[in-house]
């Protein structure tokens, strides 16, 4: 450990470290304002009466704007990059947490979800653009800071809506302006200090072409694309199952209560969070490739083992599979810069969002399985997902970009 804290250091020598962290401060505000939506769930259907078929279309709506859009964004952002682009990405989800709290129209709530999706769309492959540009070449690090930002944002948020808001009314949605507002403070360096990157851009792009050649040809890049798709498709499933049915599943193979099922799904995402926080700075010493290699197909025989061990040994296996396997999103994000140098933000909105939309149609998949079949059959499905790691043997060697 002491190892892993010194490396850090050294490597953060050379990231500009205030930037990083209101990067990351940034990413945790935005991720606490999303989780709020589907904590909420159990009180708007309380409040609109609504039945679940409502709640999956509330769901379907917020992920297609959360999801699908980031990519336009991303391109959008490559071709026309504005400084400000991280303010109207928050702008949005203000306005729909004020609406959240008022809402009384389902039609309305279908709005409002639209616009708080549409703020992590717009958010996710801009700030995750700016994380890369101003990382001092130490970008798998940065980008690691970032992602843990988000996900400690998406822990806190359900919590802090049950302190909250579930005790009183739906109107005390509104303390978490509190969070937004924090969010729009730690944004003005990012944002001055990306509006002056721009200038410069624009300035050096007028004599020299700033434009850095693609490491594959077209068809090689497609397919390399093609294979980083299935990876996450293999970890994000796996992940569906481990957030949403873990609990489940402890309950019914240990009988133990759902509060210690709920310190046991804590203990999975902690490990997520330390894995997202290592895989970064391993990828800028080892490579991008050797860490997602080793990640994603490394996390198998911890998932494989869990559905045969005692309670402690589930503990344990849940553990290691969780930090092996968010190690590898950091990487395949980065790798995916290098692979398209040029169209960070579009790259980034497409495996965020891909990644979001992966797991929202994994999660709905694996409860229809569940109610057919019975929790324990898919819970047991689910741990072979990580062996579809084995499709990064197809992933080439990038020269440096």
């Amino acid at each position: 450990m002491g190892n892993l804290v010194s490396r850090l250091k050294g490597q953060l020598r050379n990231v500009p470290l205030g930037l990083l962290l209101c990067l990351c401060a940034a990413h945790c505000c935005n991720d606490i304002l999303q989780a709020v939506i589907t904590a909420l769930y159990p009180i708007l259907k309380s409040d609109l009466g609504m039945d679940f078929a409502q709640i999956g279309l509330v769901t379907l709506v917020y992920q297609l704007a959360a999801s699908l859009l980031q990519p336009v964004v991303g391109y959008f952002f490559d071709r026309y990059p504005r400084p400000y682009s991280l303010w109207i990405g928050m702008g949005f989800t203000t306005a729909g947490i004020c609406m959240l709290a008022f809402v009384s129209d389902f039609n309305l709530l279908l709005l409002t979800v639209a616009f708080v999706g549409v703020g992590s769309s717009i958010l996710h492959p801009e700030a995750s653009r700016i994380t890369s540009v101003c990382s001092g070449g130490k970008r798998g690090l940065a980008q690691s800071v970032f992602q843990v930002g988000g996900n400690f944002g998406s822990s806190v948020g359900p919590l802090l809506v049950a302190l909250i808001v579930a005790p009183f009314s739906r109107t005390c949605v509104l303390w978490f302006l509190v969070v937004s507002a924090v969010a729009f403070a730690v944004m003005r360096p990012i944002v001055r200090w990306f509006g002056v990157y721009i200038a410069q851009q624009k300035s050096l792009a007028a004599r020299v072409d700033l434009r850095r050649p693609m490491p594959l040809s077209k068809g090689r890049t497609i397919a390399t694309v093609v294979v980083l798709m299935v990876l996450i498709i293999s970890k994000y499933t796996f992940m569906a199952c481990m957030t949403s049915y873990y609990t489940f599943f402890v309950m019914d193979e240990f009988g133990v209560g759902v509060s210690m099922s709920q310190i046991l799904l804590f203990v999975f995402v902690v490990s997520t969070a330390a894995g997202t926080l290592v895989g970064g700075p391993f990828g800028d010493k080892y490579g991008r490739k050797v860490v997602i290699w080793v990640s994603i197909l490394g996390a198998a025989p911890f998932a494989l083992l869990l559905p045969h061990v005692s309670l402690w040994g589930a503990v344990v296996c849940s553990f290691l599979a969780g930090f092996m396997l968010s190690s590898a999103f950091p990487a395949i994000l980065l790798y995916s810069q290098e692979l398209l140098p040029n169209h960070l933000g579009l790259v980034s909105g497409l495996f965020f969002g891909f990644a979001f939309g992966i797991g929202g149609v994994a999660s709905a998949l694996i409860g229809n399985f569940a109610d057919m079949y019975g929790i324990e059959a898919v819970f047991r499905g689910c741990t072979l997902a990580p062996l579809f790691g084995i499709a990064a043997v197809f992933l080439p060697n990038l020269r440096k970009c």
